[in-house]
């Protein structure tokens, strides 16, 4: 009651009776507990600090520009590997157009012509008679035989039988005659080569020869990729090959004549009509390494240069005129050719900035994005953590305490069993059983959230079998059972209201301990995994001795938010606590 209404009342003069409300201010329970906890200064502390961390994290990520795995680049200049080159010492192949040359071609010519140092070598590849024509060192022209049939020698005289569909002129019939007489296995007639393959006895198999390939150590590079397709062809390759161990200055192909200046027996450069540069020639075979990248010929001829100079390194001047500096070094058969390259690099350890405030991490993500989101994480663990461990703290000390006797001693040397299992070495098991399968990390969280909560509801079901012991035997309790109303709502609706205001101070203190629970399994490699971010994860970085004494903006922001927080629990606990408490001063 004011004191200008006692004023006014005794101005007129009326008197108030002794149980008259107004004379007695009334508060309720709530109402009471509720000023009792403003008036502690470090409880208002602790909820302004919990406020600022809620909107930090659950208002905060949704603000930022950023998502927590959202990876940043930046455009630098690293030494990379740019090309490779060998010198050839196998043969490389080129098909007439229209024909190819089989895998077992090849590997048939390389185990039989290769090593057999003659000039004219005939092998049978693919049920088809080939002939390797050596026209200089590491240069053949392979042919292939047509089947025309079978030539069967009886004394002097010869008997030519024809494939179906096959011809024979009669130069060529007395050709095979003399070619049989003179045992010769090749011979020519009207231009064209014939070769006989013994089959069986004195029969012997007749073929007509034609060009089909040829095989090269040298390597041809065009320098404009317009002429790729001219300079990769048979009739190019073979023109030019040809005149470069003739010794010639120039060739013919399709009527168009070449250039040809010779370096040494294994370098040549090709210019046209107008002295434009079509193509290089070298021993040396050079590629990018990475696909899709062309190589020009003029780069190619820089890099045979060096290496036959025996040079570690080498100036080139791009197409956009910039000279670059190019390094060689030898790795086995291979010359490695790497130089500086303009490429995206992950943004790790990026210092503070107006993009990034807190800078970046070791994968190159905003730190505080990662903050905001992992402020979710770790608060959203701690609520439901507690939850869990008093729904089911509540019902094993709800009905242990309340039925006693033999239920009790069951229900409390389960809990003591529970007490008795290893809580940390628990978690590392589980954790590594977990990583083991590649468990998906929302999943983890999930799981490591329900193994945290049921391997921390001991302490909850204690308080509450204790308190609900006390409060079973009194006059409110004997009230309901007379009244008839069943065990489970005597038990929950009478029993455990009265034991909640314990629990909240209890479950708001234990908040900062589950926290600092998930921080050090996170830490630890245990707990969160990416892409999800815990304020214990992003502390796990300062594991490296590099980012805890040069990038200190990536763990003590995230370590301040868990001490700020658990404190602001702690200092919630504390102001509940005396809230509650019935002897507080008033």
């Amino acid at each position: 009651m004011s004191e200008k209404e006692k004023k006014n009342l005794q101005e007129n003069g009326e008197q108030l009776s002794l149980d008259d409300g107004r004379r007695v201010k009334v508060l309720s329970p709530g109402m009471m507990v509720f000023k009792r906890f403003i008036r502690n200064k470090l409880a208002i502390v602790g909820i302004c600090t919990l406020v600022f961390m809620f909107v930090f994290s659950f208002v905060g990520g949704v603000v930022s520009p950023y998502r927590q795995d959202q990876v940043f680049y930046k455009v630098d200049a690293a030494n990379k590997e740019y090309a490779s080159a060998v010198v050839n010492t196998d043969y490389r192949f080129t098909p007439v157009d229209g024909a190819t040359l089989s895998t077992m071609t090849r590997a048939t010519f390389n185990s039989q012509v290769k090593s057999s140092g003659k000039d004219v070598t005939t092998f049978v590849a693919d049920n088809t008679t080939y002939t390797a024509t050596r026209l200089d060192e590491g240069f053949y022209i392979l042919s292939a035989g047509q089947n025309l049939g079978t030539v069967t020698q009886l004394g002097k005289m010869v008997d030519i039988a024809l494939d179906e569909g096959k011809e024979l002129s009669d130069a060529a019939r007395a050709a095979v005659q003399a070619a049989l007489t003179g045992k010769q296995t090749s011979f020519e007639a009207e231009g064209v080569t014939y070769t006989l393959t013994r089959d069986v006895g004195k029969t012997y198999k007749l073929s007509s020869m034609g060009e089909v390939g040829l095989a090269s150590m040298l390597n041809f590079d065009a320098y404009d990729p317009a002429n790729t397709a001219l300079v990769s062809s048979y009739a190019f390759k073979k023109a030019c090959e040809q005149a470069m161990h003739e010794g010639e200055g120039s060739f013919t192909v399709d009527g168009v004549t070449y250039a040809l200046d010779i370096e040494n027996e294994t370098t040549a450069l090709v210019t046209d009509q107008n002295g434009t540069e079509i193509a290089g020639v070298s021993n040396i075979i050079v590629n990018p390494v990475n696909v899709g990248v062309f190589l020009p010929a003029d780069y190619k001829a820089a890099v045979e240069e060096a290496i036959a100079g025996r040079k570690t390194a080498f100036d080139y001047t791009n197409a956009n005129g910039e000279v670059e500096r190019h390094t060689i070094q030898m790795r086995g058969n291979n010359y490695i050719i790497s130089t500086m390259q303009q490429t995206y690099l992950i943004d790790m350890y990026a210092a503070p900035s107006a993009q990034h405030p807190l800078g970046t991490d070791d994968h190159g993500m905003d730190v505080l994005t990662r903050l905001m989101y992992g402020g979710r994480i770790s608060l959203m663990v701690g609520f439901i953590v507690m939850i869990l461990e008093n729904i089911i703290g509540i019902i094993i000390g709800g009905v242990s305490g309340y039925f006693g006797g033999w239920v009790d001693t069951l229900l409390m040397r389960f809990v003591d069993l529970f007490n008795s299992i290893p809580y940390y070495p628990m978690m590392i098991i589980a954790g590594a059983i977990m990583d083991s399968f590649e468990v998906d990390p929302y999943i983890r969280l999930y799981m490591m959230m329900a193994i945290m909560g049921i391997m921390g509801w001991t302490g909850v079901a204690r308080v509450v079998r204790g308190q609900i012991l006390s409060l079973r035997e009194q006059d409110f309790m004997i009230a309901t059972e007379a009244t008839g109303i069943p065990v489970s709502r005597r038990i929950f609706r009478h029993l455990v209201p009265n034991v909640m205001p314990l629990l909240i101070v209890q479950a708001t203190m234990g908040l900062g301990g589950i926290i600092l629970t998930e921080a050090t399994l996170s830490f630890l490699g245990l707990g969160i995994k990416y892409p999800l971010a815990s304020w214990g994860s992003i502390i796990n970085s300062a594991s490296n001795i590099y980012v805890m004494t040069n990038c200190w903006y990536l763990w003590i922001p995230a370590g301040l938010l868990i001490v700020l927080t658990v404190l602001g629990f702690n200092f919630v606990g504390d102001g509940l606590r005396d809230a509650f408490d019935p002897k507080m001063k008033r």
